[in-house]
């Protein structure tokens, strides 16, 4: 087969059907994942690779075992899948826009930590674009910069940027303090203008290493010259907030986290100086990344919704300073 006869053979032998499925089971790493979420019988599925595969003439996938690992030429027509669905998406998107409606999917992967507050900014945006599918994908942070790096969603919000990361687009768009928290009957609650040295007599539970909030929290104390003891390293902002109510230690974690029990929760916060730290939460995607209309729709919603979140750390900062007062 000549190369210029490729294409319409592809027109002819392949459909868009038949592409959306290998490109979801690539993305996935799962023909039952890919069923899933086309709403799809995985028999269906295996069928349409099948024609797929014909269409080809080359193997898109080869076996290991239960697992299907795509092929080089698998590879190749995944990348393509992605721009050619990616365009379609947004060609979609655009023609709903004329309309005056706002129609696609959303698909935006946040960190752990990020859960406490994304989904009040996608609540917002529902209400408003009701018409919108949306996708929240929570992972840690080193989960979401390989999403990031896979470009497996619209768009990614992180805290702490790291250096490395010099091939996207950020938008910083709302206030992320990190505070110091600690059981309410600990011997600390209550007192003002607290001195960071005094920390090195307390316990601290900590994130596992490569946290952003541990980094930050590791940063200041070795810039202040303290070396507090680590009791435990927790793996989830939840374990370190019982870990803190149970007595074990106290904890520096992003005020956001406290969102739910507010300052009427077993929680409480010290006054501790050189805290809060003043962090930003950040919207990043691919540099090269063409935004659906959808995407640059929820980017400029949430910049613009900043002063609202802004306005609810303030007030629960201002809770927290009255309950201990």
């Amino acid at each position: 087969m000549l190369k210029s006869e490729l294409p319409a053979h592809l027109i002819r032998h392949a459909t868009l059907r038949q592409l959306q499925v290998f490109e979801a089971i690539v993305r996935l790493g799962s023909f039952t994942r890919a069923a899933e979420e086309l709403h799809l019988t995985q028999p269906t599925v295996s069928i349409q690779i099948k024609k797929l595969t014909t269409a080809l003439g080359l193997p898109l996938f080869e076996y290991v075992g239960r697992k299907a690992f795509p092929t080089e030429v698998g590879l190749l027509l995944y990348d393509t899948c992605r721009e050619m669905l990616g365009a379609l998406t947004n060609l979609e998107m655009k023609l709903a826009e004329m309309h005056g409606l706002k129609r696609g999917r959303l698909r935006l992967a946040v960190i752990t930590t990020a859960q406490y507050f994304a989904p009040s900014i996608l609540g917002q945006f529902a209400r408003r674009y009701p018409d919108v599918e949306l996708s929240l994908e929570v992972s840690n942070f080193d989960r979401v910069l390989e999403r990031l790096a896979n470009n497996d969603d619209d768009l990614y919000i992180i805290g702490h940027v790291p250096e490395r990361l010099t091939d996207v687009e950020v938008h910083p768009f709302a206030p992320n303090p990190l505070v110091v928290m600690a059981n309410r009957d600990h011997p600390l609650a209550g007192r003002r203008n607290i001195p960071l040295k005094e920390l090195e007599g307390e316990t601290f539970l900590m994130r596992e290493p490569g946290s952003g909030i541990r980094e930050a929290t590791l940063r200041l104390f070795e810039e202040q010259g303290i070396n507090p003891p680590v009791r435990m390293e927790l793996g989830s902002n939840e374990a370190i907030k019982h870990a803190v109510i149970g007595g074990l230690g106290i904890a520096v974690l992003s005020l956001h986290t406290l969102s739910a029990e507010g300052a009427g929760g077993p929680v409480t916060l010290l006054d501790v100086e050189h805290f809060p730290i003043h962090r930003q939460w950040h919207i990043v995607y691919p540099k090269k990344k063409v935004l659906s209309v959808v995407a640059q729709t929820f980017l400029d919603f949430a910049i613009q919704d900043e002063a609202r979140l802004r306005a609810q750390v303030e007030d629960m900062l201002a809770a927290f300073k009255a309950q201990a007062a």
